[in-house]
Order: C-alpha cells, then sequence, then structure tokens
C-alpha cells in the first residue's frame, strides 16, 4: 500500500484545490500536482505558490474544490 501524503494538490487542467488530511482519498489522477504538506494554507498562499511555479495559466482563478 502506498504511503499517503497529506497536504495540498492542484489539479493543473481545471485550477482547483484539494486539502487531504485523510487517509481515506488521495488524488491519482496523472493531473493532481501535490502543492504542499500544510494543509491549512490560506487559498491567498496557495495562489501564490501555484503562480511561483507556474502551475496554472491564471493563478487568481484557483479555487478550492
Amino acid at each position: 500500500m502506498q504511503p499517503v501524503k497529506f497536504g495540498i494538490y492542484l489539479h493543473r487542467r481545471e485550477g482547483k484545490v484539494v486539502r487531504v488530511n485523510s487517509p481515506y482519498w488521495t488524488p491519482s489522477e496523472k493531473d493532481w500536482v501535490y502543492l504542499t504538506p500544510e494543509v491549512n494554507m490560506t487559498l491567498l498562499k496557495v495562489r501564490e505558490m501555484v503562480r511561483e511555479k507556474e502551475l496554472f495559466s491564471e493563478p487568481d482563478k484557483v479555487q478550492w474544490e
């Protein structure tokens, strides 16, 4: 069994982010990118991280799923 990576993930095509803090579900699609282990990061900080890493063309439109 693969270990669970708690944290925040970005869906690169849709600009959606999810907070994973449960071992019952982790993104498995190839479009999900692991951003940070910090599960309590604000959306503003997440957008900054997405902008810095150039992971989505419109970082200001990134939203929680």
